[in-house]
């Protein structure tokens, strides 16, 4: 305390000299008073932060041990239980599951569902079809976006020429939203280039000239959605266009979570959505896209497909398959408030599942959030079977 309060004098009294030096000679009191107030108010402030600073680094250290200790189990729990195991025409009974395998059952592993930002979440170990984090899974809510996974799938199944010229026009242009693009009226694009613009960077024009020039237009293309979220299961599945612009594309994290299934089976479609960035020739001038998911721009996660989506109806979402300790995980994330609200629930969700499947792994420092298994059936298919997907 005694060395901080010499620094202290010392910053005073080289602030008072340059005071004297500056200030007039004569008719100067009144402001050299007025400065020396606030300068002494700011080193008074500061000596009180650094005499403050080891309790603070007490408060957090007291703060992480008390996250670290088992508390009381929340009212939200999550399923995290595995598939039920098809053997012949049965079903077998389901287990209780902490998401990792040949770990013991710690309930320090499970996350608290509550604790995340998104309004509706779903985790699903793709490899057991374990539902491993539910929360409101079954809402049906607007999807934006995440609809272009579904015009991405369904133009990878059509056979179309994908070298194939395509226009930009005035019929791609948002009426809806007044969105931008930067997809000028009158830009030419492969298909193959209007696919990857669609479903990495989100381009709304481009989704809407593969729906446009689609065999049919947009009324087949929008039926063909439709057929195809019926050949999935997905009965709580709606569309009505091929951006997302619109509200009335509506799905449940359920359903998203077998789009992501299938799409991910489809090499193109999971190479186009993990391109961090792509450059396109327009006449004479290069336009520069790049991927709208955060993670994939920025971190080292293993993402093998994934959609972003966002309109004011269906607050910030995001669907992806990931891969963790050779495990292919399921991660559908809907209506959160805001940009970073969804990331954080993505990044928690993701070190928590890391620190679960590798245990001493974490690369946050935090420890793991509290919960507590639930048993429960795996989530069911329309068919009454556990989950799963047919592509």
């Amino acid at each position: 305390m005694k060395n901080r309060w010499s620094w202290a004098g010392c910053v005073a009294a080289c602030v008072w000299a340059v005071i004297g030096w500056v200030a007039p000679a004569t008719g100067a009191e009144a402001a050299t008073t007025t400065v020396r107030a606030k300068v002494e108010r700011k080193v008074a402030t500061q000596v009180r932060r650094q005499a403050a600073a080891p309790q603070r680094a007490e408060a957090r250290r007291r703060a992480v041990r008390k996250a670290a200790a088992p508390r009381a189990v929340s009212k939200v729990v999550h399923r995290a239980t595995p598939a039920a195991a098809m053997a012949g025409a049965g079903v077998a009974s389901a287990a209780a599951l902490t998401p990792s395998r040949g770990v013991a059952h710690d309930d320090s592993l499970p996350l608290d569902p509550s604790r995340l930002h998104s309004n509706a979440v779903l985790v699903i170990d793709r490899d057991t079809n374990a539902v491993l984090l539910g929360k409101n899974d079954g809402a049906v809510l607007p999807i934006a976006s995440i609809t272009k996974l579904m015009t991405g799938l369904v133009i990878a199944d059509a056979g179309l020429p994908m070298d194939e010229m395509i226009t930009i026009t005035e019929d791609d242009v948002d009426r809806l939203k007044g969105s931008g693009s930067r997809l000028a009226v009158g830009t030419r694009l492969s298909r193959a280039e209007a696919l990857h613009l669609a479903l990495m960077a989100s381009e709304n024009r481009a989704a809407h000239a593969l729906g446009r020039t689609y065999p049919g237009g947009v009324p087949a293309f929008v039926a063909a959605m439709n057929r195809k979220a019926a050949q999935l299961g997905m009965n709580a599945t709606r569309f009505v266009e091929p951006t997302g612009l619109s509200s009335d594309n509506q799905s449940s994290p359920r359903d998203l979570a077998r789009l992501v299934a299938v799409a991910a089976e489809r090499p193109m479609l999971r190479e186009l959505t993990t391109s961090p960035e792509y450059e396109l020739a327009s006449g004479r001038r290069v336009v520069h896209f790049r991927n709208s998911n955060k993670l994939v721009r920025e971190s080292d996660w293993d993402i093998l497909l994934q959609k972003t989506g966002y309109i004011r109806e269906a607050g910030r979402c995001v669907a992806m398959q990931v891969r963790l300790a050779g495990r292919d995980l399921i991660m559908v994330l809907m209506d959160a408030a805001n940009s970073s609200a969804r990331w954080t629930d993505a990044e928690r969700l993701l070190r928590w599942l890391e620190r679960s499947l590798l245990p001493g792994t974490d690369r946050s420092g935090e420890a793991a959030l509290p919960g507590r298994v639930s048993q429960r059936d795996a989530l069911p298919s329309p068919g009454g079977r556990a989950f799963d997907v047919e592509g």
